[in-house]
């Protein structure tokens, strides 16, 4: 099966019909243990840029995907990231604290989108919106917003490594690795970890038994 290549497939849909802002919407930290969720939104110019390497954050190397995002930031008419901390998602689960994140990264576009496209996201505005799965490797928009959004929270999660010693946060960014795992039973849960994710809840739950 051919490797599939972002383009500007998804955007056309919108500027047939007259929206050329385009901001393209995707998230990283979704399924992660502690930290935030984190989402990006993106408007690329819609001209000229046939060639631009954006990608979907997952198939990239930690160095290549901070090469693109120092060019996602040079080359977008608008970007802005914004996060959802564990008490938001406490409050609004994760798909809501998702959602929450998402439109007011939408909201800080300076200029403001005219229509979205996102990776599945399917959010509550009034912009015009598509939202396939897998978008992230489809639209160029939507790869650079990827991008953003990952090299940002992997960022957090190092400087958060040093305030919270011992879980590992720099290696393995929050997420479920077997380090993370063995650092929770031996030090706890921390306040930047997820409570209603079920292994920080089971660690929880045996520490009050």
């Amino acid at each position: 099966m051919p490797a599939v290549t972002a383009d500007w497939s998804l955007e056309r849909q919108h500027w047939v019909r007259g929206y050329f802002r385009v901001a393209g919407v995707d998230e990283a930290g979704r399924g992660a243990w502690a930290g935030p969720v984190t989402v990006a939104a993106v408007i690329l110019p819609n001209a000229g840029a046939a060639e631009w390497p954006f990608a979907d954050s997952k198939t990239l190397s930690a160095a290549r995907r901070e090469e693109l995002a120092a060019e996602v930031r040079r080359v977008a008419v608008a970007y802005a990231v914004e996060h959802a901390w564990p008490d938001e998602i406490e409050r609004l689960n994760i798909l809501g604290a998702t959602h929450a994140a998402a439109l007011r990264a939408i909201a800080a576009l300076r200029p403001e989108a005219q229509a979205l496209v996102t990776d599945y996201l399917r959010l509550r505005t009034t912009l015009p919106l598509l939202a396939p799965p897998k978008a992230d490797a489809l639209s160029l928009s939507v790869a650079a917003a990827s991008i953003l959004a990952k090299t940002e929270r992997d960022a957090l999660m190092t400087r958060l490594d040093a305030d919270y010693p011992g879980y590992g946060f720099a290696a393995h960014k929050g997420y479920g690795a077997p380090q993370h795992r063995a650092a929770l039973e031996e030090l706890g849960v921390s306040d930047v970890h997820r409570r209603g994710f079920r292994p920080v809840a089971a660690t929880l739950q045996r520490r009050v038994l």
